[in-house]
């Protein structure tokens, strides 16, 4: 009989260790052999990150409004991108679309009025009094003011030179402190030259934003340029299709885009 109580103790006590036992490892993960981890390792796809570069394009077009806006408009609808454009006061004929290029989302700029050299380019004071009559002419047509500028040619260009020696360095000096601010280009299509066909302004478009993560581009809308209209749609495909993304100049935190050294296109 004493025994059998020994017994049943010893059994007794077994159960009660076991089940402390059961009790310590329950909430314990299961651990993985080498040979289970290797396995998953094996059949787990690899994960890769890739970091997208932003890609920004400022699209401008000079010269305009003309009889070629409209179209640049309706592409630039097309493809839902929003441009800036430095207009002059050459085409009257044209000034209601200045109000149109507004109420679609643009940005309007001043490239001055008359966009003669002769005249903008003979004294500081000449091209303040025409680009004063450019300011007009937006606050008449379309009620807004900008203080935002590019100097036909360029900032740094020798044109100017031939109608007052060292014009141009005088006037950035000026416009600056008279806080407006200008912008010049590091990319172009090239259609200051109007002969060029829509397949070389396509080609000079590409060739010329090829390796460059920020892009003020430049193209025109006058009179002379049919050809950039042609070449547009095209040109626009290929620039969203390489990731660029498309932003207007504002009156603050822009890059700069000045000129370092003479650029002929206006």
């Amino acid at each position: 009989m004493k025994h059998f109580k020994t017994i049943k103790l010893t059994i007794i006590c077994l159960g009660f260790l076991s089940l402390l036992y059961g009790l310590a490892h329950m909430d314990q993960p299961h651990r993985k052999t080498n040979n289970e981890t290797t396995a998953m390792a094996e059949n787990e796809p690899t994960k890769t990150v890739e970091m997208a570069e932003q890609k920004i394009m400022y699209l401008t077009f000079n010269d305009g409004p003309s009889e070629n806006t409209q179209g640049i408009l309706d592409i630039l609808d097309h493809y839902h991108i929003k441009a800036t454009f430095f207009v002059t006061g050459s085409n009257p004929e044209y000034f209601d679309l200045l109000k149109i290029i507004h109420e679609r989302g643009h940005v309007l700029a001043l490239h001055t009025y008359s966009h003669d050299y002769e005249t903008i380019y003979a004294d500081a004071n000449a091209y303040f009094q025409d680009l004063t009559k450019l300011e007009n002419l937006l606050n008449d047509q379309v009620g807004i003011q900008t203080n935002i500028l590019r100097f036909p040619e360029g900032s740094a260009n020798i044109v100017a030179n031939q109608y007052h020696e060292g014009i141009m360095s005088e006037l950035v000096k000026d416009t600056e402190q008279l806080d407006y601010v200008y912008y010049d280009w590091n990319g172009e299509n090239g259609d200051h030259d109007p002969k060029l066909s829509p397949t070389t302004l396509y080609q000079n478009a590409l060739a010329s934003v090829e390796g460059k993560d920020t892009v003020m581009m430049l193209m025109h809308d006058g009179s002379e340029n049919a050809n950039t209209l042609q070449a547009l749609d095209q040109t626009l495909q290929e620039f969203q299709r390489q990731g660029w993304e498309f932003r207007v100049i504002e009156e603050s935190h822009m890059p700069v885009f000045h000129q370092l050294e003479d650029n002929s296109a206006d």
